[in-house]
């Protein structure tokens, strides 16, 4: 695949962003790309709106696996392209339009040189939510093609483009969304007493939250609980019956956010008895912590070296990543790949540099073909 033909499948899967297990156009795009490769030594199914391909290696003592997301967010685009999003409230803000060019790009590379060992490309959907990667590792064909060993690229759009960056242990926090909802009384703003105000309730539990981090973990142990968003009550002079609390809990280490979470039941709960409602918690979407084992980052390190990409040391960061799942059970690393954007993740304007799509196909077909 050459490089104006990756930066057209780039900008035409950059047009169909899709929220998680919807990506039905998304799908279909990359089933007629796959299918018209030679199919000689592939092997295609799918799952959802997710796909596996199955490269048979020449020797095949061994499968490695190759991830790459699929879905996008629902963020309005604001960057101008001419192939901008061509569906309404949704975005491909996080990169993974380059990231699915990127698997098609090294799939390509496969076909017509291929790897000594079993290659399974994984699409993965619903990355950004509800969580893809859990599920897809319980389907027929990931146990059928169960891999030895798995790696992943992710987009960093404050290092330089073509630039890699990995590090061993943590390279991504464990995160979970957080949901509150609580239900009290409402009334005439005339009549506090005959009420049970939430706008209050909601209040005070946020005040108390912000006592877990700041003085029940130890401050070596880096955690964040933040509240984003608090709605509650109708008009100016009715004292409000519901009120939501909606945050995000991101840890280093797993321990810290079961205790974390622990101390918001508690805390919930002593609400409840304080101003006399009920409350439900949600944690929504949960991501297990990115690890990355030491053997596998080294001989990235010694690849990238050998075929001349810039590596730096990367820093674990209180990002969440849902192929920190595939990771607790399958033994691999993630890597983030530079990509120089003004304006970074998840951010309306993001604008990934595409000469950086090379490198992601070069590093990749080089792992592939030399992981030991």
């Amino acid at each position: 695949m050459n490089f104006n033909e990756m930066i057209r499948i780039r900008r035409e899967l950059h047009q169909i962003p899709e929220l998680g297990f919807k990506e039905v156009k998304t799908q279909k795009y990359l089933l007629d790309y796959i299918h018209s490769l030679p199919d000689d030594h592939i092997e295609v199914e799918t799952w959802r709106t997710g796909i596996f391909v199955r490269v048979e290696g020449t020797v095949g003592e061994k499968t490695i696996g190759y991830r790459t997301d699929i879905d996008g967010l629902p963020i309005t685009e604001e960057t101008g392209f001419e192939f901008q999003s061509r569906h309404e409230g949704q975005m491909h803000a996080c990169g993974h339009d380059f990231h699915m060019t990127i698997a098609l790009g090294i799939l390509t590379e496969l076909v017509e040189h291929r790897p000594e060992h079993h290659v399974l490309m994984i699409f993965q959907p619903a990355e950004e939510g509800p969580g893809g990667a859990a599920p897809m590792l319980e389907s027929e064909p990931m146990k059928k093609w169960w891999p030895d060993t798995i790696f992943a690229l992710h987009i960093a759009s404050e290092l330089p483009a073509g630039t890699v960056s990995t590090k061993e242990g943590l390279l991504f926090a464990n995160t979970s969304e957080l949901f509150i909802d609580l239900k009290g009384k409402g009334g005439h703003a005339a009549y506090p007493h005959q009420t049970k105000d939430m706008v209050v309730g909601a209040s005070a539990l946020v005040t108390d939250l912000q006592q877990i981090v700041a003085r029940m973990i130890d401050p070596l142990d880096a955690a964040v609980l933040s509240i984003g968003k608090i709605t509650g009550g109708t008009v100016q002079n009715i004292i409000a019956e519901e009120a939501r609390l909606e945050g995000t809990i991101r840890t280093l280490n797993a321990s810290t956010m079961d205790f974390i979470k622990s101390r918001i039941e508690k805390m919930t709960e002593a609400i409840e008895l304080r101003f006399d409602c009920k409350a439900t918690i949600d944690y929504g979407s949960n991501y297990y912590q990115v690890w990355n084992q030491k053997t596998y980052t080294d001989q990235f390190e010694t690849e990238m070296n050998r075929i001349h990409v810039p590596f730096q040391k990367a820093n674990e960061a209180m990002t969440g990543e849902d192929f920190g799942y595939m990771l607790k059970e399958i033994p691999g690393f993630m890597y983030w790949l530079g990509v120089d954007s003004p304006n970074g993740l998840h951010h309306a304007k993001l604008n990934p540099k595409e000469e950086a799509i090379q490198t992601g196909v070069k590093a990749g077909v080089q792992m592939l073909h030399h992981l030991k």
